[in-house]
């Protein structure tokens, strides 16, 4: 059935702690939070809640071309990723199709967050977009719920759910013709040898 199914999809670097992240606290409180500021049952796929067996390359693109709009976790590592930006250029065509993230329509449909060290993102791959800057509450770790950082992450995700609410108000219809930059091959593992006898 044609349209959106998601109303976000989550790219991020399966390297480092951002992944941790994003299981152990963020996502569980970005959903709690849309729900609060009227999104209506928020849709938000990432890839940890692929079924079994499913062919993980294609299921990434579909879900992706099926998004309303895309939140970048961004690292060092992200820009490395030929997965992230895969992710990234196909939402940048989708801007540009739809004449978006230009002077006359600068809101665009990736919304960025600052998880680690900016200094050492490439220059090349310069989002040239503000983002929401998570770097002092970037702990991964469960005991960051019992910490005195918890309450200002709450609110910090709760402002940045109503911006993503207002954000998803506004996003375009869903068009077939949406851009898919080619993802890179699967890495797949080399068979191991075999012991000589």
């Amino acid at each position: 059935m044609p349209g959106y199914e998601f109303d976000v999809f989550i790219s991020y670097s399966q390297r480092g702690s951002a992944q941790k992240w994003l299981k152990n606290h963020f996502l569980a409180k970005l959903e709690d939070c849309l729900a609060d500021q009227g999104a209506q049952s928020p849709r938000v796929f990432w890839d940890r809640t692929m079924h079994k067996g499913v062919h993980w390359p294609s299921q990434l693109q579909k879900a992706l071309h099926r998004s309303k709009i895309m939140i970048a976790v961004l690292t060092p590592l992200y820009f490395t990723s030929p997965w992230c930006m895969a992710e990234l250029r196909s939402m940048y065509a989708r801007e540009q199709l739809l004449g978006l993230a230009d002077t006359a329509r600068p809101q665009g449909l990736i919304y960025p967050i600052l998880y680690s060290d900016s200094q050492n993102f490439p220059a090349e791959e310069s989002l040239h977009r503000a983002w929401w800057d998570f770097k002092a509450l970037a702990t991964p770790e469960p005991v960051f719920q019992e910490s005195r950082d918890w309450h200002s992450f709450h609110l910090l995700v709760s402002k940045f759910a109503e911006d993503v609410v207002d954000l998803l108000n506004e996003v375009p219809p869903w068009r077939a013709d949406y851009p898919l930059i080619d993802p890179p091959d699967p890495l797949l593992q080399p068979p191991p040898k075999l012991p000589r006898f």
